[in-house]
């Protein structure tokens, strides 16, 4: 997605300081963060519409147990196929077979993919299997009902802002730093969610499903330690990718932006 052509984002404000399990926040915007979206051009591309099929299917609060529904079992697997057939996703799969992390074989790396993005787990130990490293990372989930945990994906915020449950506070730039552009594809930000607050939190913008799922994969299986931060170079942005590992899944993985057109943040 292109911006300032296929959406259009609003900045605003830099955000306060708000400390973390603090949920009052000054509003440095008064305007939604995405003040367009090309809502046909998302619907007609495969991996978006699956993806968006998966965003209504979790519980929003870990220590309530997920129970996964027949269609909506068959969504995971409708998004991992598409995922699968496109050339992001392809090349990070020769990618890892060259590095001895995946098998050769589509059928046992979608497998892989499952378990790693959709397998449940116990994230609050005294319940059931609550969360999994797609809901946590693309959906957001709360802690209790009383803390915001994940979210760190686009689509999901101009949905949940959309329908008025989020509301963009502004974003966060470091002291004495330049502050994002609107043209930048990762945006650090502060954010309200069912009156809930984010004090940071960070995602990509404008970049396709597979894009994220690709490189979180690759960082998760390069690497065996619990948490995982790496340096890699995108296009012109040097960013800092952050992995979480909760055993043989992801636990939250996020960008960080370091810098953009040589411009330090």
């Amino acid at each position: 997605m292109k911006p300032g052509k296929d959406y259009k984002i609003n900045l605003q404000g830099k955000a306060g300081f708000v400390a973390e399990g603090c949920n009052k926040a000054r509003d440095s915007a008064r305007a939604p963060l995405f003040a367009y979206i090309n809502e046909n051009k998302l619907k007609s591309i495969d991996t978006y519409t699956h993806f968006i099929n998966l965003l209504d299917n979790y519980e929003m609060s870990t220590g309530v147990t997920e129970h996964v529904t027949q269609e909506e079992l068959q969504e995971n697997h409708l998004f991992l196929d598409a995922v699968l057939k496109t050339e992001v996703m392809k090349c990070a799969h020769r990618y890892l077979v060259s590095k001895g992390r995946a098998q050769s074989d589509p059928a046992q790396f979608k497998r892989q993919l499952y378990d790693i993005w959709f397998k449940l787990y116990r994230r609050n130990k005294s319940g059931g299997e609550d969360s999994c490293g797609f809901e946590h990372v693309f959906v957001g989930e709360t802690k209790h009902g009383k803390q915001i945990m994940g979210l760190h994906n686009w689509v999901q915020f101009y949905h949940q802002e959309r329908n008025n449950h989020v509301d963009y506070k502004g974003y966060n730039a470091r002291n004495n730093k330049d502050t994002p552009d609107e043209d930048d594809h990762i945006l650090n930000l502060q954010f309200s969610w069912n009156g809930l607050v984010k004090p940071v939190g960070s995602c990509f913008i404008g970049v396709s499903p597979e894009f994220e799922v690709a490189l979180f994969t690759i960082v998760f299986l390069l690497f065996d330690g619990r948490v995982t931060s790496v340096t890699v170079k995108v296009a012109e942005y040097l960013l800092e990718i952050v992995v979480y590992r909760f055993g043989h899944s992801i636990g939250t993985s996020y960008p960080k932006m370091i810098s953009s057109n040589n411009r330090d943040f």
